[in-house]
């Protein structure tokens, strides 16, 4: 390509201000044609523009002008000798100069300066072609000597400022735009002095001096000026507007800063800062966000409950930003209000406005009527006159929550109608963030009140055991889980400590752990030992899992994907799966310390024995609910008074990314030696020990200290099958009962040990044992070796037998019977605080 650069003399003679210029685009096609072209080239304008500049060349160069755009992509421009060709065929010599002629944001277009040549290799037009062009370019344009004072301007660089071409004459450029930031373009100018390479496309952003409100952009292009001999005479540059593009361009950043910074979570009034925080100070200098109350709450969000009789609105400052730390609104407002705090909107203020209308409101300067509700803006800072001011409605779904407040203080731009649009679409993003945060508040309310209402709200109180429980659900947001404890009084002085867990984590594994524990709790009822409750458990399990599955099915014939009812396939309402789920039953007797229990894919529990000695129960692991197996079996064993049984999910002794079932018990172990001041606060030290704040799984733990019922709160009595035997047993009753204080309710025990001490001797076989224990109620025992269940019967009017369990029902708080293996056990309640119960 060396052979298509002009030469040394051809160069000398080269003078800009006589050539003819074309414009093409960046693929070598004609789009722009003057006269002086048409005069050259013998084409009219019509014909020209859309003609590819190979058309306009002899055969020979026509072939050249791919490498020449080539070399002008390259190098930035080209200069040569060419041959044009004209309409009526005859070649033209000629000397062309091309250069970029690039709009910022625009398609790639070059500049050609074509000289006709004659005899001499020199230019004949006159220098006033070139002087039109760049006078009258709408491209600011200036030339600086090598010390960068201004030796010629066109009329266009005085619509940016720094003044009309004749006064800049001999001036530098901080000496024409105080507050440009003359330094680092002059930077730029001595860089290209230096190198002679071009500079294209510098960004310059800053405030000029006949614009100092507003933020203004610029692209700078700085070319080497050089004489005959190659020496810099100075720096050629060019300056294009491109404000309206550096504002759009910031407009985007802003929405997507937005788009990635607000909503990143379900809490409402961290939605509503992030706002702040995004807009401030990009945006505006303060931001206010204030919500309705009933938003924050997670209701419906309804403007007229909010209203105060004179007209006003209450509401929450839910999001708070400002630029400056003092108080006030550029000197208008009296005060500032901070995050969190309650502010009440005057009727007919711009706030209320825009709740009521859902309309934006803005004021360029803030007027001096505004005082009666200007007083708790946030502050602006620097300035004295008054600020600048956007009300936004947050509006989602057709719903009004609150409104946002933007204020920029009087050394910035007002607010103008581009602003207003940029600020709805900003609000807007943040409505449905704060919307979806307030359902979500809602729906984790109200799951939150299930979970409440699934747990015990409180353990209660009785005789056999002192109990703490400790849970907390790996799913922090919602704290729901599907883990659960529970503590049963059966009969007998008797209780039944329960914990369990089911997969999952959520709604669906709290409603599940909620069938569960109700089950549970059922079968206690039964009086049932633990292995049978396991039994029928798995048995109820197994049957609701078919039952569901056989639920699923139907609906995915019916077009519903998830089984839900409501065929849209998102799962929102899926059967709770409770197949795979735990549960591990114990029922402790105080009366002589025997401990029975049973497990269904459960860990066994921790013991700890009054001496402080640590062991974990040997028992038989029964297969996980639904999951189908072997038998469950029990283990018993004898706790003495004072010892400590420690139920937990297996959650608890599985938190960490690296454990074992050995590490993790000895981990548990370690938790439960540490000594505390009571048994509540040695739950919560053993969780908050093993488990982190948000732990991987739930985890639930159940503590009982052991006691037993001393000797003389219990008596027992062997009787014979004789029915004299019956008068006998009432006497000690009675008696007993004197010595108890309780000669009160002698009258109705001597009635219960009658009628079931007769009934066992009329119905039932084997020894026969009466048992009374005084714990917080009075409770008759009666066992026999009968393996029938009595039944309370209505006896008609004539009937001379058959209401005994009648009357024993009657005059007792409650009754049942329960098997043990050598017969059964029919026993009847009295209440010791109210003896008429």
């Amino acid at each position: 390509m060396g052979s298509l650069d002009v030469g040394d003399g051809a160069r000398r003679r080269f003078d800009v201000a006589d050539a003819v210029p074309l414009l093409l685009d960046a693929r070598g096609v004609v789009t722009g044609w003057t006269r002086d072209a048409e005069r050259l080239f013998g084409y009219v304008a019509a014909e020209a523009v859309g003609k590819d500049l190979a058309g306009l060349l002899t055969v020979g160069d026509a072939e050249r002008v791919p490498d020449v755009l080539e070399l002008c992509r390259r190098s930035g421009g080209w200069a040569g000798l060419l041959s044009a060709r004209r309409k009526d065929r005859h070649a033209v010599p000629v000397m062309a100069r091309i250069t970029s002629a690039d709009e910022p944001g625009g398609p790639g277009r070059w500049l050609v300066l074509v000289n006709e040549m004659a005899e001499a290799h020199g230019w004949s037009m006159s220098r006033s072609v070139l002087e039109q062009m760049v006078a009258g370019s709408p491209i600011g344009i200036a030339i600086v000597d090598t010390d960068l004072r201004f030796v010629w301007s066109n009329a266009t660089l005085a619509q940016f400022g720094g003044g009309a071409p004749e006064t800049r004459l001999g001036l530098r450029l901080a000496d024409v735009q105080p507050g440009f930031d003359a330094d680092a373009v002059e930077a730029r100018m001595r860089q290209v002095l230096e190198t002679g390479e071009p500079v294209v496309g510098y960004e310059h952003v800053g405030r000029l001096r006949d614009a100092p409100f507003r933020e203004t952009a610029h692209m700078l292009s700085f070319t080497r000026l050089d004489d005959d001999r190659r020496r810099p005479i100075g720096v050629y540059y060019t300056v294009v507007d491109i404000t309206d593009r550096h504002r759009a361009r910031q407009r985007l950043a802003l929405l997507d800063r937005a788009g990635r910074h607000i909503g990143r979570s379900l809490d409402i009034a961290r939605t509503a800062q992030e706002l702040a925080e995004v807009v401030v100070p990009g945006f505006a200098d303060a931001v206010a966000v204030d919500l309705l109350e009933s938003v924050l709450r997670g209701a419906e969000p309804v403007v007229g409950r909010a209203e105060g009789p004179d007209g006003s609105v209450v509401l929450r400052r839910a999001g708070l930003r400002s630029a400056a730390g003092g108080t006030g609104a550029g000197g208008t407002a009296a005060g500032g209000t901070g995050a969190g705090a309650v502010v009440a909107h005057p009727a007919g203020s711009p706030a209320v406005r825009c709740l009521t209308s859902g309309r934006a409101w803005r004021a360029g300067r803030l007027g001096p009527d505004a005082t009666d509700w200007s007083a708790d803006l946030p502050p602006v800072g620097a300035g004295t006159g008054p600020p600048s001011v956007l009300v936004v409605p947050v509006r989602a779904r057709g719903a009004t929550l609150g409104v946002t407040t933007f204020l920029r203080r009087s050394t910035q731009e007002p607010f103008d109608e581009d602003d207003v649009t940029l600020a709805e679409d900003l609000v807007s993003r943040a409505a449905v963030c704060v919307d979806n945060a307030r359902r979500y508040t809602r729906e984790r309310d109200a799951a939150l009140v299930l979970q409440r209402s699934l747990l015990p709200h409180r353990l209660p109180e009785q005789e056999a055991v002192e109990v703490a429980a400790c849970y907390r659900p790996a799913d922090v947001l919602t704290g729901l889980g599907g883990d659960w404890y529970d503590l049963i009084p059966l009969s007998g002085a008797r209780v039944a400590l329960v914990v369990g867990e089911v997969q999952g984590h959520g709604i669906d594994a709290a409603a599940a752990m909620g069938r569960l524990r109700t089950a549970v709790r059922t079968l206690a009822a039964l009086e049932l030992p633990p292995d049978e409750v396991l039994a029928h458990l798995d048995d109820l399990v197994s049957r609701t899992a078919d039952e569901d599955a056989g639920g699923a099915e139907a609906g995915d014939r019916d077009g519903d994907e998830d089984g839900d009812g409501n065929g849209n396939g998102d799962g929102d309402g899926e059967p709770a799966r409770v197949v795979g789920a735990g549960c591990l039953y114990v029922v402790y007797d105080p009366v002589d310390g025997r401990c029975a229990m049973a497990a269904a894919g459960h860990p066994a529990p921790a013991v700890v024995l009054p001496d402080g000695t640590i062991t974990f129960v040997d028992l038989p692991q029964g297969p996980p609910l639904g999951a189908g197996g072997p038998p469950f079996e029990s283990a018993e064993l004898l706790l003495p008074e004072g010892s400590t049984l420690a139920l937990h999910t297996d959650g608890l002794l599985s938190q960490g990314e690296q454990w074992t079932p050995d590490a993790g018990r000895e981990r548990l172990v370690r938790a439960l030696s540490a000594r505390a001041d009571s048994l509540d606060l040695r739950c919560r030290t053993v969780v908050d020990v093993l488990v982190p704040d948000r732990p991987h799984d739930d985890v639930a733990l159940l503590m009982a200290r052991t006691r037993r019922l001393s000797p003389d709160r219990v008596a027992q009595w062997e009787l014979p099958a004789d029915p004299a035997a019956v008068a006998e047993a009432r006497k000690a009753a009675a008696r007993l009962l004197a010595e108890w204080d309780l000669a009160e309710l002698s009258f109705t025990t001597e009635l219960v040990v009658s009628e079931l001490v007769t009934n066992a001797i009329r119905y039932a076989t084997g020894p026969i044992r009466l048992r009374l224990i005084r714990e917080r109620t009075l409770v008759c025992e009666v066992h026999d070796g009968g393996a029938t269940t009595p039944h309370v019967r209505h006896p008609r009017t004539t009937d001379e037998g058959g209401r005994g369990l009648l009357l024993v029902s009657q005059v007792t708080r409650r009754w049942g019977t329960r098997f043990v293996p050598e017969g059964k056990i029919i026993w009847a309640e009295q209440s010791l605080t109210d003896p008429e119960v």
